[in-house]
Parts: structure tokens; sequence; C-alpha cells
């Protein structure tokens, strides 16, 4: 069922909210309150490890002294811009390299739609910019995960908002997605603090595909938790590219979550999504 709603007065009201709680919200992040405490994911890649060992990445916009300060809360110009600080307010300059990149922004919207892998640019003075549109009005989940030179791999996330008709979506359990004429078929459970392996596989017309190495692996596998998005980002192992492509994760919780696959074919980038309950029920 969906419901629409006009964000534009809905954005007016948030930013009344936000003005008055965004310095408690770069300290706990949105959804922390009454998300469980957690051990860190194993298996999960230093990528998108968790910056602290009690949560999932992804909960606060500021994390281990380092901090996610966008320019603006408010999409709609074209081009996200934002800083990563450090303790001392100014902004972090050197940044290891993972999966070729510095720095990887993920932007979904919070019921879980409208899901983007960007890789921003950084000028010398530390700001980062990338295009960015969206496809429809809500508020939307901006992660940016990255390791800092000399210090711990970190995730942050901070809100954004965009006007436009806002309408939100529900999601059923799928363990199968098709885009661009492409199938692709999940297997595997989520066991809650347990390592799962998954497996997914890429089919078109009935017949297996061999995705391409795609930022130094096979598939990036983005896991969000439903409610408060807990981030969580795994990576295939170094087996060859194939029509299968298997990882291994760990969520921190029984409950619902939203999966990202993206995949190279014919040197364009996919992504395929699913819905998954953790085996076990819910929480």
């Amino acid at each position: 069922m969906k419901t629409s709603v006009k964000l534009s007065a809905y954005a007016a009201a948030l930013a009344v909210l936000v003005a008055g709680t965004y310095a408690v919200g770069t300290v706990v992040g949105p959804g922390s309150v009454g998300s469980p405490s957690v051990t860190a994911p194993a298996h999960v890649d230093d990528h998108g490890a968790a910056a602290a060992a009690h949560e999932p990445g992804g909960l606060a916009s500021t994390s281990g002294g380092y901090t996610l300060v966008p320019d603006t809360t408010t999409l709609g110009s074209g081009t996200f811009a934002f800083r990563i600080t450090g303790r001392d307010g100014a902004p972090v300059t050197a940044f290891d390299e993972a999966h070729e990149q510095q720095l990887h922004l993920i932007v979904v919207r919070r019921d879980g739609t409208g899901f983007q892998h960007l890789h921003p640019e950084r000028d010398a003075a530390g700001t980062w910019q990338v295009p960015l549109a969206v496809p429809a009005g809500g508020v939307y989940r901006a992660f940016a995960d990255f390791t800092p030179t000399g210090g711990p791999a970190t995730t942050l996330g901070v809100d954004l908002f965009a006007p436009g008709d806002f309408q939100p979506v529900t999601h059923v359990a799928s363990r199968t997605s098709t885009v661009d004429g492409y199938t692709v078929t999940l297997d595997g459970d989520l066991l809650a603090g347990a390592s799962s392996p998954v497996r997914l596989t890429v089919t078109r017309d009935g017949g297996p595909v061999a995705v391409e190495p795609y930022l130094g692996a096979d598939g990036h596998l983005v896991v969000l938790r439903g409610g408060d998005l807990a981030y969580l980002h795994v990576h295939p192992g170094s087996a060859a590219a194939g029509p299968v492509v298997g990882f291994d994760a760990e969520v921190p919780s029984t409950g619902t979550y939203r999966v990202f696959f993206d995949f190279q074919v014919g040197g364009v980038v996919r992504t395929a999504d699913f819905t998954l309950t953790t085996a076990g029920g819910t929480a």
C-alpha cells in the first residue's frame, strides 16, 4: 500500500526538528534509539567495517572522532558536497584506497528504495563532490564508507531531504531480481549473530552469465537493516568471476533486511535488490 504525502510541507516540519536536534543526531545518529547492542560482524570487509565494535556502521554522523558534514541536507542542486572532519574540526585530506576508491558513498531512501553507489571526487581542501539526483521526494540516508590514513575503517551516515511527492513503499520478501534483462537469484539465509553464506547467480535468457571484476571484486553487496538502516558492506572472496558470486555476511540482529548487489557485465554496472527476513523470525 502506498500513501501520498506532499513532502514540501513535510520537509519544512522536518527542518524545525533537525534544527533543534542536529547536535544530538551527530552523536547518536538517526535510528539509534532502541537499536540492540551488537558485536562487530564477522566476514565484513574492512572497507565497510563498523568503526565501533559495539554497533553496525552508518547509524551516526560522528564516530571515532570523525564527522560527516554535508554542505546542505536538502537535495535538488544536482551536486552533493560534503567533508569528513577530524577531532580538530578540520577536513581530513588523507585516505587509504579500498577497492580502487578512497571513499564510497551509498545513498538510499529511508524506505529502502532509490539505492545508489557513488564515488565522489575530493579536492585538495578536503571537500568531496558528486552528481546526485534522486528519483522521488523523501528522506534519504547517505553513507560515507572510508578509511582515513592512520585511522580505522569508518562508515558515517546523515539524512538528506528531497522535496516532492513522497510515496513510501512497503517491500515484500524477495529472492529474485530482474534488471535490464538480467535475472539475479539469491540463495542462502541471513542468520543473526552467525556467519551466513549468501550466493548470487546471474542469468539471462535462462543461461548463466559470467560477471566481470568491478572495483577489484566480483561484486559488491550492501545490506541495510529495516527501520534504522544499520549498514553492512560485504564483498566476495578471491574466486574467479563467474555466474555465481559468493559472500559471507553476518547481520547483527533478527529482522528484515534490504540487500543490494552491484555487478558488472559488458562494462555496465547494474544493481539487483532483494528483501530478506532473518531465519528464525523477526525482532
